[in-house]
């Protein structure tokens, strides 16, 4: 049994079979529709879920999860650990890390001795889920609370992603893009490549078409990571054929250690919209 236990969010989009292998605990963040509350990556399927976007009069919303549900999954962690790190998705991006934050100081007043820390990853998808799982494999060989930390920010600066996105609308409505930015990419039928800049979703790039996009994705990713043995994760929006295709050019063209093939969930397929090809990623020095 680990002495610390590890917490995230949903939106770190880890593969179920890591989850249950680290004891990891994933909270999941709410998606509002037609005035019912859904938990992200528990009550829609991925597939169902873009179904229902594409055709929804009015789109979903999201919100953070609470910090009475980030309470309850500490005392839930408490019973088995003695200790807990909490990494949550970016702070611009989401209230998820105050939540967090608001419930650890509850917890002090309840939990006394369990000693628990917040960390904000700057990040969101698979490229949040390699730092959880940095913490957990380190956590697992029965390190202490602050060398699980440490083993978190050793790896954050070295992630990110690159996502392919169909439209910008979404994001603009969401306000994680300005509305001026989406309206020009979607007049000009351009397809942008985002990435993470401290903290921030922005555009890196730009493609005139999709298979431009997915050949340019392609190329940055190579210049980044170079022959460095690779931690990648393909991630998409209703997307599958794409997306396993991309898969497998990653595997025949880099060194992967590790390589997953994962589907976007419903809360940031609100924002993202279907139509979304990205890979998460960092290479090992």
């Amino acid at each position: 049994m680990s002495r610390v236990g590890i917490i995230t969010d949903s939106t770190s989009s880890i593969p179920k079979e890591l989850v249950e292998r680290y004891g990891i605990q994933v909270v999941p963040l709410d998606l509002v529709y037609e005035k019912r509350v859904y938990r992200d990556g528990v009550d829609f399927a991925p597939g169902e879920f873009y179904q229902l976007l594409r055709e929804a009069k009015k789109l979903p919303t999201t919100s953070a999860t609470s910090p009475g549900t980030y309470l309850n999954a500490y005392r839930e962690m408490a019973q088995t650990v003695d200790s807990i790190l909490c990494i949550t998705l970016s702070s611009k991006l989401s209230a998820v890390f105050d939540s967090a934050r608001g419930a650890r100081e509850l917890a002090r007043e309840l939990m006394p001795n369990l000693a628990i820390q917040v960390l904000d990853s700057g990040l969101s998808t698979m490229a949040l889920g390699f730092v959880v799982l940095a913490a957990a494999q380190a956590a697992a060989k029965g390190k202490s609370l602050e060398e699980v930390r440490a083993a978190a920010e050793t790896l954050l600066p070295k992630v990110n992603m690159l996502v392919l996105m169909d439209t910008l609308y979404y994001l603009a409505k969401g306000g994680r893009v300005p509305a001026a930015a989406a309206w020009a990419v979607d007049k000009l039928d351009i397809k942008p490549i985002l990435h993470f800049d401290q903290g921030q979703v922005k555009i890196l790039t730009r493609s005139r078409t999709r298979a431009g996009g997915i050949r340019r994705m392609l190329q940055i990713l190579a210049e980044k990571v170079g022959k460095r043995p690779l931690h990648a994760a393909v991630m998409h929006s209703d997307e599958p054929q794409e997306a396993e295709r991309l898969r497998q050019t990653l595997a025949e063209r880099f060194t992967c250690v590790e390589l997953y093939l994962g589907e976007l969930t419903p809360v940031m397929g609100t924002h993202a919209g279907p139509g979304v090809l990205g890979v998460s990623y960092y290479a090992e020095d």
